[in-house]
């Protein structure tokens, strides 16, 4: 045991491990017997393939990367069917038609179309997909619901009239279908509404009727039983709970978790039919996920005991189960379930990377005290090497992890990006504020009207929190987040004086220029976080960090995709050169290429390798090993 400064522990668990070891993994797909998942490889660019479990073979030949860009965020790019796979490819967003032994050719003509969640209407010889039509250009393009003839690749609109479409549903005898739509200013975790409507003999919807939902309830995931009932995930009771459209909407199982999950990307289905009596979910319950067999004659939810704590992803055929699984200690995996005998195997893992269990952290869930007698939550690692201790009196630098969204949520995952943080010598605390999923409608809604404070508070709290029970250093408390999470990041540096630095990915800075550059999915979304605008100018400006950079008084480093729509490299620029003009130490780290979020490997072993090296020199430390340098600008020697 060597004893050393935190920080300057060597770490087997290097970017270059990182990166070259691990892949995406998702998109379960079951076509009658055969099994295929996606993959996203960072090491050829951020490409995402389909893969066919016999053989392990890649079903997309290069350069075909699949990948929806409705809503931006995508998801649900690809269908499998009668041995057919349907996808969409990213350059050209065209859905292409792979027949086995012939190469992908395109189905959708080439103009500015985009499609997600395909289903296969084989009466009508047909794909019914959700589409985004940018041709008339503009931040808001038109969603609707089309159909895709299979012959002609002639694209009909079927559906149209609302903001936003997701979740088409074919009823199992084809004669009818289910959506879900909102409308701006609604988010869909906010309100949304279910939709039935009958085919006629031509193949056109006759007049729909509205199941569920309002304004104030958010409703997800339909999926019809195998004897045509509509089944549905409803917050109307707080927690996204399971419904039943069967002579009235039917209570399925009450309980305080969520079995659904807020709609950022297409193609999340969190429960599976086995049978008309039964079915197989996934709820969340305390940050952590569960999966378990709902009785639906009974109403008994049976809890089926495995060693994971992130599940999803799930496809069911007869008495096998398959789902995307992790846990604090094992990368994310493929798993295949035997539901009677409880035995499961793992068919493909995200990471190659074997790391000794000696250099892992184990999370801690903490439940904290924030402002207002709220309580929010966070999950903590401590650092962790068996090769090194720290020297006595000494305590560790912190972290503090603010995720995006901000309606999302951090998990227990082994995640290595983290593992690279401990393994180091710093803490690590990743932050589920007030607004994160998991946690009830109520929990979420503390966010409301309160982006900016409450986020902020939550994140500075539990810094305060860790420091004040002595587990961390007061003088080095660092605080990072991509997206809505820079945001946050950029607020706590700006607004509260209880950080030493901090990085900003892709991170938000003038909530103003967001509201009037942004894309559609997301450009109402501040409505409901800020306020109104231009009517609520005021409060923008007041909680924008770009104009209240005399506030902030410490180091910061901005990544930034130069491709970026969801948060433009404008916003990045902006607070560098208010910083470099203040005379405070600022690193810019733009990437040729990239979008909301890195998928190249080089980008992603830059980016946090760049930040630990950023670290190491505003808190005066020397990494173990050599790292490319980052011009921070304003340091003093």
């Amino acid at each position: 045991m060597n004893t050393a400064p935190f920080g300057t522990w060597q770490s087997p668990i290097t970017s270059d491990l990182i990166v070259s070891s691990s892949i995406g993994l998702g998109g379960v797909a079951l076509d009658g017997e055969a099994l295929y998942w996606v993959e996203s490889r960072p090491s050829e660019g951020g490409r995402t393939v389909i893969v066919q479990a016999q053989g392990e073979q890649d079903c997309t030949p290069a350069p075909f990367n699949v990948r929806s860009r409705v809503h931006e965020y995508g998801g649900g790019a690809s269908l499998i069917a009668d041995g057919v796979i349907y996808f969409v490819n990213f350059a050209d967003q065209r859905i292409y038609h792979h027949a086995p032994g012939a190469e992908p050719q395109p189905l959708t003509p080439e103009n500015q179309h985009r499609y997600a969640e395909m289903q296969l209407d084989r009466d009508r010889n047909r794909l019914i997909a959700v589409g985004e039509d940018h041709s008339q250009g503009g931040h808001e393009p038109k969603n609707l619901l089309v159909s895709v003839d299979l012959t002609t690749g002639t694209v009909t609109p079927i559906v149209t009239g609302s903001d936003f479409y997701a979740s088409p549903r074919l009823s199992p005898d084809g004669s009818r279908l289910a959506w879900v739509d909102w409308h701006h200013p609604q988010m869909p975790w906010d309100g949304t509404q279910l939709w039935v409507a009958e085919f006629d003999r031509s193949g056109k919807l006759g007049l729909p009727r509205r199941v569920a939902g309002n304004k104030t309830e958010s409703i997800c995931a339909p999926l019809w039983s195998p004897d045509g009932v509509l089944y549905f995930v409803s917050d109307r009771n707080n927690w996204w709970n399971l419904y039943r459209d069967q002579n009235g909407i039917e209570l399925v199982y009450e309980q305080a978790a969520e079995f659904g999950y807020p709609h950022w990307v297409f193609g999340v289905q969190p429960y599976r039919f086995r049978n008309a009596q039964s079915l197989i979910c996934t709820y969340s319950q305390n940050g952590q996920d569960y999966l378990a067999q709902l009785d639906l004659t009974s109403g008994t939810l049976t809890p089926i005991d495995l060693p994971f704590t992130s599940l999803g992803s799930l496809q069911i055929s007869g008495d096998v189960v398959y789902a995307i699984a992790g846990s604090p200690t094992q990368p994310t995996q493929l798993i295949r379930l035997h539901l009677p005998s409880g035995d499961h195997e793992t068919l493909k893992t995200a990471s190659s990377l074997t790391v000794d269990p000696g250099y892992l952290s184990s999370p801690e869930a903490i439940a904290f005290p924030t402002t207002d007698g709220h309580t929010a939550h966070a999950w903590y690692y401590p650092p962790q090497n068996q090769d090194y201790t720290a020297p006595d009196g000494e305590q560790p630098p912190l972290l503090v992890k603010s995720h995006g969204g901000p309606t999302a949520a951090a998990s227990a995952t082994l995640n290595l990006r983290i593992q690279y943080w401990t393994s180091r010598g710093f803490a690590y605390v990743d932050v589920n504020y007030g607004g994160s999923t998991g946690y009830g409608r109520a929990y979420r809604q503390r966010l409301n009207g309160n982006w900016g404070i409450v986020d902020v508070d939550d994140c500075t709290n539990v810094a305060v929190y860790l420091a004040e029970q002595g587990r961390v250093d007061r003088e080095r408390l660092a605080i990072a987040g991509g997206s809505a999470g820079g945001y946050t990041t950029l607020a706590a540096l700006t607004f509260k004086d209880v950080f030493k630095a901090g990085a900003s990915y892709y991170g938000v800075s003038d909530l103003e220029a967001l509201a009037q550059d942004t894309h559609k999915f997301e450009a109402r979304y501040l409505d409901g976080l800020i306020g109104k605008y231009p009517e609520d100018k005021a409060v923008y400006e007041a909680r924008s960090p770009i104009h209240h950079t005399a506030q902030l008084a410490c180091p910061v480093i901005f990544f930034q995709g130069l491709e970026d729509k969801v948060v433009p490299p404008n916003q990045a620029e902006l607070m560098v050169n208010a910083l470099k003009t203040k005379g405070l130490p600022v690193a810019y780290v733009p990437f040729e290429g990239e979008q909301h979020g890195f998928r190249k490997a080089e980008n992603i072993k830059r980016a946090l390798d760049g930040e630990f090296y950023f670290y190491s020199r505003v808190f005066n430390f020397t990494p173990a090993e050599s790292l490319p340098p980052v011009e921070i600008i304003n340091l003093p020697a």
